[in-house]
């Protein structure tokens, strides 16, 4: 049963998440709090897993919630219940494109997907900003002092023309490093 529902979530969000990996995340944040696959920090892990290792962040995504979910076998059902959509759509829009290429209903569809999935993207980020700047407590949220100081130096070293160059993986062993110290 946990399969057939992997397959069906995940073929959804492979339909719906349009804009890529970073769109995946409020559907991702849903199957949290619909199925109990992952924990809030099990989900913030899976973000800087998949950001930080090769390939598409949606896929990796689905595959680390899929393994969290049903081990080796979820994981392959969530990723190819996520890429099977993008792969027939592509299959026909690839067949039909020329035939629709100057079509005004197109060119409105396009103009209405393209607000709503910066608005899905923005809304990832703030769910991954509450996450990693905020700390739960009962009565609701309180700020993390720490994260957010650490955040912030990062992001203005990040502006140095100098370090603006410097490979992301520096940025993300550097942030390792520092939650390492700082015991984050």
């Amino acid at each position: 049963m946990i399969y057939l529902t992997l397959f069906y979530e995940f073929f959804k969000i492979g339909l719906f998440a349009i804009g890529g990996g970073m769109a995946t995340i409020p559907f991702l944040i849903d199957l949290s709090a619909k199925y109990g696959w992952y924990t809030t920090s099990e989900f913030a892990n899976m973000v800087a897993i998949s950001q930080s290792t090769p390939g598409p962040v949606g896929i990796n995504m689905a595959t680390y919630a899929g393994f969290q979910a049903a081990g080796i076998p979820g994981a392959l059902i969530a990723t190819f219940a996520l890429v099977l959509p993008a792969l027939v759509i592509i299959m026909l829009i690839a067949k039909f494109m020329q035939n629709f290429s100057d079509n005004p209903i197109v060119k409105a569809i396009f103009d209405g997907i393209r607000p709503t999935v910066a608005a899905l993207i923005l809304y990832a980020v703030l769910e991954l900003s509450k996450i990693s700047l905020l700390i739960t407590t009962d009565s609701g949220y309180r700020p993390d002092f720490t994260s957010i100081t650490i955040c912030i130096i990062l992001f203005i070293l990040m502006e140095i023309p100098r370090l603006k160059k410097l490979h992301p993986l520096i940025w993300i062993a550097a942030g390792a490093v520092i939650g390492i110290v700082f015991k984050l």
